[in-house]
């Protein structure tokens, strides 16, 4: 069995307390019952997380004081077939070892579709 997807979103606002992307719902992304994946919506809201933990900073491969994510907790409420997603991550707490992240994953009319809490160590 070969199976393989595509996951793209872009970043639309990026500021010290709050980080916003879009999802566009593509082939890529769908279960076998034509829905968004959780793991594509899981994904989107801890990359979303990251970038906001991470300070806004350029994402280059190996930089030292990548988020690591150490815990993730989504609430998958809703779904949808087409249109988008939009993500919209702040803090919960800014720690110096820790910090942790709330991303509300919003769908048409502003519907959420997941609820998600991440937790961050910086890579040494």
């Amino acid at each position: 069995m070969h199976i393989a997807g595509h996951i793209e979103f872009s970043i639309s606002t990026v500021s010290p307390e709050e980080v916003v992307g879009e999802m566009p719902i593509q082939a890529g992304i769908l279960n076998p019952y034509g829905t968004t994946h959780a793991g594509a919506i899981v994904w989107f809201a801890d990359v979303c997380a990251s970038i906001l933990a991470f300070g806004g900073s350029e994402m280059v491969a190996g930089a030292s004081g990548f988020p690591l994510a150490i815990n993730i907790s989504a609430a998958l409420l809703g779904n949808q077939k087409q249109g988008a997603f939009l993500a919209s991550s702040r803090f919960v707490k800014r720690g110096r070892q820790v910090s942790v992240v709330r991303t509300a994953v919003t769908g048409e009319g502003g519907r959420l579709i997941a609820d998600v809490t991440t937790s961050h160590v910086a890579s040494k």
